[in-house]
């Protein structure tokens, strides 16, 4: 369990090579975090981010195999996880994939890897591990989700259907486990400076990995249902939110 000042002690990260899951795991590191499993696709390749983090003071840093789109091993691989690891105040669920939208709005086979992977590998990973959660009476589920969640824009509208589904998901889970000791957290981050982003122009407000780890740690703190990454979003998008169909369709890309 989280120890006397409320740190987190454990964490399971699903998805966790990725840079915003590594900060939010370093950053955690310094708040007394000591045992961290990271759930990635390639455990092989992991080692990098396993030594990092060993030496960022982890005394127990474990890699296990993950693919978001093997759904019908997640119900297996979180109760191993588990029962071989034992609780977890934290499990922070961090994969997802941009995709290239232009190839999405053409081929149904790239629209739907994009959907599997954010919203249908969420749900199916998430719903075992809230199970786990619940049946532990405690902890903590960080969900990753996009200010493209709020409204999706016509230049990204199949990664922002995907990461509103999983928004709506996390948002209805947080509310069913009301009351059993476990607390969920959506994340929405604006454009995130990776390298999965490298090949982008920065949009407004753009932001880093160790902002959004930042955030998370915060917004953990103050057991926050959901944080956005810079604060300022929260403004800008209850404004685009609400604004008239045939203007917000003249938006840019």
């Amino acid at each position: 369990m989280r120890d006397g000042l409320g740190s987190v002690q454990s964490a399971l990260v699903l998805g966790g090579t990725s840079e915003i899951a590594l900060a939010t795991v370093r950053a955690l590191l310094e708040e007394r975090a000591r045992k961290v499993v990271l759930a990635v696709r390639d455990p092989e390749n992991s080692q990098e981010a396993v030594d990092s983090l060993r030496a960022g003071g982890s005394a127990d840093v474990d890699a296990v195999p993950f693919d978001a789109l093997r759904s019908e091993e997640h119900q297996t691989l979180v109760d191993d996880i588990f029962d071989r690891h034992g609780d977890f105040d934290l499990v922070l669920l961090a994969f997802g994939v941009l995709g290239d939208h232009a190839e999405s709005e053409r081929d149904p086979e790239k629209a739907r890897l994009v959907v599997d992977t954010n919203f249908t590998g969420a749900v199916s990973v998430g719903v075992p591990v809230a199970q786990r959660l619940r049946a532990q009476g405690h902890g903590a589920l960080v969900v990753l989700s996009s200010v493209a969640a709020e409204r999706a824009r016509k230049a990204n509208f199949v990664y922002g259907a995907s990461k509103a589904g999983l928004d709506a998901f996390a948002q209805g889970l947080g509310d069913s486990l009301a009351g059993s000791g476990v607390h969920v957290m959506v994340v929405r981050p604006g454009f995130v400076r990776t390298k999965m982003t490298a090949h982008m122009d920065a949009a407004p407000f753009a932001t880093t990995p160790e902002a959004v780890a930042e955030a998370i740690v915060a917004g953990l703190r103050r057991n926050a249902h959901t944080v956005w990454v810079p604060g300022v979003l929260r403004v800008v998008m209850a404004v685009l939110r609400h604004l008239p169909r045939g203007v917000f369709r003249r938006i840019p890309g």
